[in-house]
């Protein structure tokens, strides 16, 4: 099954662009050739995925570019003794697996990095799932998450993986956007101009609508525009002006 949309950008530095798309990584060691993990030694990689055909092509995908396979599980349980087992340099999993196939793959995961933190986690999805993906994120360096569906150039994909067996971080696109979404959703001053923005930090600081005017070099008519404007996208619901002015400056406040 082909992706829509455009080519996803993996491994590559933040901010460089290509592909009609924006690479996002963590900075890390890019060195071309075969895989390795110190000493010249390949990266040992544990694989965790119930699609026995998926998890067996990717292991010789991953034994013909160098890597070296040391385990595979179908599910969390045989996952994390393996990795206890055989301490691998990199894992990668599938974020749902058996029995009820909902977080079982990313508590694994989790299980795995609280053991042995230098262990590189690579989570596969077949879905953007913000909440899950920021839990795994805040386990610190050496993470990717990345959608499956997504996966289309295989050189990338072996360039990601060794970099989070190097201690680098990869994010998918897709989820970088439904990230900054979330953000902008949670953020109360979110719906604010740049303008507004200014008006209600003057605000914070005690002025008065004349003394914004006079600080921002325009007419007290256009402070009063704009407060109106702010006390309208703020949620400070509540009767009287001057009241509704000082929870807009609380919510300005808690949102620094």
């Amino acid at each position: 099954m082909g992706p829509t949309g455009p080519r996803p950008c993996f491994s590559r530095e933040i901010g460089q662009t290509g592909h009609n798309c924006r690479f996002v990584a963590a900075s890390a060691d890019t060195a071309g050739g075969r895989i390795e993990s110190g000493a010249g030694k390949p990266t040992t990689v544990l694989l965790a995925e119930d699609d026995v055909l998926f998890r067996e092509g990717l292991a010789s995908l991953l034994a013909r570019e160098g890597f070296a396979v040391v385990g595979q599980a179908s599910d969390a349980s045989e996952l994390i003794e393996l990795a206890r087992e055989r301490r691998p340099d990199l894992v990668v999993v599938d974020i749902r697996m058996p029995p009820s196939y909902s977080t079982e793959g990313l508590d694994a995961a989790r299980t795995i990095r609280g053991e042995a933190p230098e262990v590189g986690i690579v989570v596969l999805s077949a879905y953007v799932d913000v909440e899950h993906a920021m839990e795994l994120l805040a386990g610190g360096q050496g993470i990717a998450y990345l959608l499956k569906s997504r996966v289309t150039d295989v050189a990338e994909f072996i360039e990601t993986l060794g970099r989070v067996a190097r201690g680098g971080s990869v994010v998918d696109p897709a989820l970088v956007h439904e990230l900054v979404a979330a953000r902008r959703r949670d953020d109360p001053l979110g719906e604010l101009t740049d303008r507004e923005r200014e008006v209600l930090a003057l605000m914070a600081e005690g002025r008065s609508n004349a003394g914004i005017a006079r600080q921002l070099w325009v007419t007290e008519g256009t402070v009063e525009k704009h407060v109106r404007s702010i006390l309208a996208k703020l949620p400070v619901q509540s009767s009287g002006d001057d009241h509704r002015r000082v929870l807009a400056v609380i919510t300005f406040l808690e949102a620094r």
